[in-house]
């Protein structure tokens, strides 16, 4: 059975659409579409080391910040972020918006996305958007290619999640 091609983060109401996945395209490409709700609510800053990310907006307009600055990308427009600047979005309305966002190469990113939206639709993300630490720490190690938060800096982020590695295998095995 095929995956779900679309998801919604019952958390900030986002919806996404899977147009062409790494599987489409021989890994080269991972295409979404996004419809993001009018709210002041921001994702935590984060980068993507090894991809090129893009935003083509459709309708409405996001406001990114891309290395501290903050830019809005109207119906239209396209954004390109290369790979290891900081940065995030959100939609400050008064409409949806309508975007078409592009991630290359694809990597791991959808089974990030998917796990992303399955923990905010089991209400497991703080006020900051961020899960709990063991869960981070497993999805920090595993999608480190993908994409990384900001703060802390990678190494001391990269020191503590292989530490925490032991406590979420005996976690584990003590839920059994």
């Amino acid at each position: 059975m095929a995956p779900q091609q679309t998801i919604t983060n019952l958390r900030s109401g986002q919806r996404m659409i899977f147009r062409q996945t790494a599987k489409d395209t021989n890994g080269q490409l991972l295409e979404i579409e996004t419809f993001n709700p009018p709210s002041t609510e921001k994702e935590p800053e984060h980068i993507h080391p090894k991809q090129e990310s893009s935003a083509e907006v459709l309708s409405g307009e996001v406001r990114f910040s891309i290395n501290g600055r903050v830019q809005i990308v109207k119906a239209g427009e396209k954004i390109d972020i290369p790979p290891g600047v900081p940065h995030y979005f959100w939609n400050e309305g008064p409409m949806e918006a309508h975007t078409i966002q592009r991630f290359t190469p694809a990597l791991t990113i959808e089974q990030f996305l998917r796990s992303y939206f399955a923990l905010a639709n089991a209400g497991k993300l703080d006020n900051n958007g961020m899960p709990p630490l063991l869960i981070t720490s497993h999805l920090g190690l595993q999608h480190q290619d993908d994409i990384r938060v900001t703060k802390p800096p990678w190494i001391v982020q990269k020191i503590l999640y292989t530490i925490l590695i032991p406590v979420r295998v005996i976690l584990r095995n003590t839920k059994r």
